[in-house]
């Protein structure tokens, strides 16, 4: 009978056969033991030379790292074994090699970041990626199923565009036909037309952005989930944002301990991310972070944490931000002037827009940015021109606010950074099953 690892609880007593690669192999003389993975899960299988054939306790003996197999043998439970969770291994009865491995080139030694991002194809077969990966898989579910719930409808929206969305000095330029175009910085435009069609809509997708960063959270093509809402303002739509956070998180527990496990994840740091989360204005966050800096006594982290009203945050303020709450926190009403041209104005603070970051725990920062949109024609114009942006390429955009405009909200979140904070890892090029940066458009 041919199974799935993640199915072997079920089998106890059985005879089953399982396809797939040699994680590892251990053992001498009389009883060898087999790592067997097959894209669900590890197993362990133990050849025991008294109870199988000759032939194949021989090719038990020689199966060298990632060399492709059928293995049938009788599930039984041991809670000493290895792999799946609660504790089952197979004694082996035969071995089909499908194909034998020489000189795997990742093996359990240490390798230098490099070298395994040079063997990203062959490195994600590694439990710890694979662990990272599984859980993507699941975030990226989670979201499409709490969106459908909720009445939205996805939308594809252009990877190749006109014009740009947030802002021109991270723009992908390409030569479409002899016209100037870009990669998509974001879907959120085409949303604001697919609300007038749908009311509730999102799109889910490849985004780029040049940025000539080599942070741990910037990637150059990240995937991003974007919501659009109509009749939908700042408050409303932080309480959506909430919502939908919570049960990602909620669905990855539930449904990737395993996973989590095996990251060695301290889940009581994702426990209890429920409804509603802090909120605090850019203008509390600005006093925060001003008396933490007059406090601080070492002169390196002083000067890390120095900011002006008027600037963006940095990776420091973000993550001391967050360092004073116990879970994700909301930070409102940015400078006009550090977000992009659609963010409506505060109408007795134009130099302050309606908008948000969600700013993970932990040091992981923003997952989500959100606004307010400008509905109407005269003063999205006047901010298209503000922002010295070509209204040729922004005319169907424009074309909006005259036929049936009405006041709308959205945001993006960010996948890998998603996956970076639940998964607890430290770099973002994890995150991505073939990260692009700066230096690495490869393999």
């Amino acid at each position: 009978m041919l199974i799935r690892i993640e199915n072997i609880a079920d089998y106890v007593g059985r005879e089953v056969t399982l396809q797939g690669w040699v994680y590892a192999r251990t053992g001498k003389g009389k009883l060898h033991f087999v790592q067997l993975r097959d894209g669900t899960g590890t197993v362990q299988c133990v050849a025991f030379q008294k109870e199988a054939p000759e032939a194949v306790f021989e090719t038990a003996r020689q199966l060298t790292q990632e060399s492709a197999v059928a293995v049938t043998g009788t599930v039984r439970a041991d809670e000493r074994a290895p792999g799946v969770p609660g504790g089952y291994e197979v004694g082996v009865a035969d071995i089909q090699l499908l194909q034998a491995v020489e000189e795997y080139p990742i093996t359990p030694k240490e390798h230098g970041i490099e070298f395994l991002l040079d063997r990203r194809h062959l490195w994600i077969r590694s439990s710890r990626q694979w662990a990272i990966l599984r859980v993507r898989a699941t975030i990226m579910r989670a979201i499409r199923a709490w969106l459908h719930e909720n009445g939205f409808v996805e939308i594809s929206t252009p990877i190749i565009t006109p014009a740009a969305a947030e802002g021109t000095s991270t723009l992908f330029e390409i030569d479409y036909f002899g016209q100037r175009a870009f990669l998509a910085q974001t879907g959120q435009l085409y949303n604001e037309a697919n609300i007038a069609a749908f009311g509730k809509v999102y799109c889910f997708g490849p985004t780029f952005r040049a940025e000539k960063s080599k942070t741990r959270r910037h990637l150059t093509e990240f995937w991003m989930v974007e919501p659009e809402i109509a009749h939908c303002d700042l408050s409303q739509l932080l309480e959506i944002e909430e919502q939908f956070v919570s049960h990602i998180v909620q669905t990855c527990l539930r449904e990737r301990a395993a996973e989590l496990a095996l990251l060695q994840r301290d889940l009581s740091h994702l426990e209890n991310i429920a409804p509603p989360f802090a909120r605090i204005t850019y203008d509390e966050a600005i006093e925060r972070l001003q008396a933490l800096q007059a406090q601080c006594d070492d002169p390196e982290q002083k000067a890390l944490l120095e900011i002006e009203w008027g600037s963006d945050f940095g990776a420091p303020h973000e993550t001391a931000l967050t360092e004073m709450f116990t879970g994700p926190v909301f930070v409102t009403h940015y400078p006009a002037a550090v977000k992009a041209f659609y963010m409506t104005l505060v109408e007795d603070r134009p130099e302050v827009c309606y908008s948000a970051d969600l700013l993970a725990p932990e040091g992981y920062g923003e997952i989500i940015g959100g606004s307010e949109r400008i509905h109407e024609h005269a003063t999205l114009l006047e901010r298209i021109r503000a922002h010295d942006l070509p209204r040729e390429n922004y005319g169907w955009y424009l074309d909006l606010r005259k036929y049936g405009s009405v006041p709308h909200s959205g945001f993006g979140l960010g996948v890998e950074r998603t996956v970076a904070w639940i998964c607890g890892i430290e770099h973002i090029r994890e995150t991505s099953p073939y990260p692009r940066m700066l230096n690495r458009s490869t393999p």
